[in-house]
């Protein structure tokens, strides 16, 4: 190692103070979501608020920040003290957005500190119940057969939706065009209205649908098959590529430099409050270290994929 970057390491280290587990938290802390009141994100960070808080020994005050697709909440967190009072609730979009925008001013890799993730979903690829296509294979073939004639929808620029599209584009080979649409809630409408072809609606909207016969599942993002819809393969058992497994998550999220004793105090609270039986089916919670090492992975993975789709901040 570095001799001047282990030093630089050891400073940095004897600089935070001396905070330990018994003695945080002494006040409300405040979670900033990303997303609007009412949202699936958001709805499960409140279910999760009252037993977080009552675990802590204090309030969870949640206050939304909506704006810039995320962009706005991450800004303002990593500007707030390094105490634990102040945290994110990260995602997947936050790793997106600051690679399609570099300018952004907020690193989401060196900004935080990853607490611990709460919950993950894949995408479904849907298409109109009455479409020709019952299998993904089926799908592919039939868009290669008239190239450039049809479309895929998406909530937006950035979302899971639109890169899980460009992803099956990019490694199938297709020729198809990018519709954002005005928000997720009108992917079933524009399929069933046929301005789409195709679509990767997040598994808890997707799934409903599906079930209730508007829409078609051909294959799920996920590593392995969803017990709501086992026989429906996933995209990688299709496409063979590792690329193919795309979950939205959030987790939650400290500033850099918090220290490691009120890290992990709001980690085992997370685990804590996972582990009740009203939480236990829509959390999960792992060591923050290990969420670290999955954020990491998870920045360099949409990497390749916004590079290999060639995907940018305006398409």
């Amino acid at each position: 190692m570095d001799r001047r970057v282990f030093l630089a390491g050891s400073l940095a280290a004897a600089a935070l103070p001396l905070v330990r587990a018994s003695d945080f938290p002494s006040r409300p802390v405040r979670v900033i979501s990303p997303y609007a009141a009412g949202g699936g994100p958001d709805v499960q960070l409140r279910q999760a608020g009252p037993v977080l808080g009552e675990i802590l020994g204090q309030s969870i005050v949640i206050e939304n920040k909506v704006g810039a697709a995320g962009v706005l909440a991450a800004q303002y967190v990593a500007q707030q003290p390094a105490d634990g009072y102040t945290c994110l609730m990260g995602s997947n979009t936050h790793l997106i957005q600051k690679l399609l925008q570099p300018g952004l001013r907020f690193d989401p890799i060196g900004d935080f500190t990853p607490v611990s993730n709460l919950a993950s979903s894949p995408t479904v690829l849907v298409v109109r119940a009455d479409a020709p296509w019952r299998t993904a294979r089926e799908l592919i073939a039939g868009l290669k057969a008239q190239p450039a004639q049809s479309n895929y929808g998406s909530g937006g620029i950035g979302t899971s939706a639109h890169l899980a599209g460009a992803t099956l584009a990019s490694l199938a080979g297709l020729q198809v065009t990018h519709i954002p649409l005005k928000g997720s809630v009108e992917i079933a409408a524009s399929l069933i209205r046929g301005d789409t072809q195709y679509a990767f609606p997040v598994a808890g909207t997707g799934i409903p649908q599906v079930q209730g016969g508007k829409l078609r599942a051909l294959a799920v993002t996920s590593r392995k098959r969803l017990a709501q819809l086992p026989e429906v393969p996933t995209l990688q058992e299709v496409l063979g590529s590792e690329l193919a497994v795309q979950e939205s998550w959030f987790g939650l999220w400290a500033p850099a430099r918090t220290p490691p004793a009120v890290v992990e105090r709001l980690h085992a609270a997370v685990r804590q409050a996972a582990a009740q039986p009203a939480l236990r089916a829509s959390f999960e919670a792992v060591g923050n270290e290990a969420f670290a090492d999955f954020v990491r992975s998870e920045n360099r993975k949409w990497a390749a994929i916004i590079e290999l789709a060639g995907i940018t901040a305006n398409s």
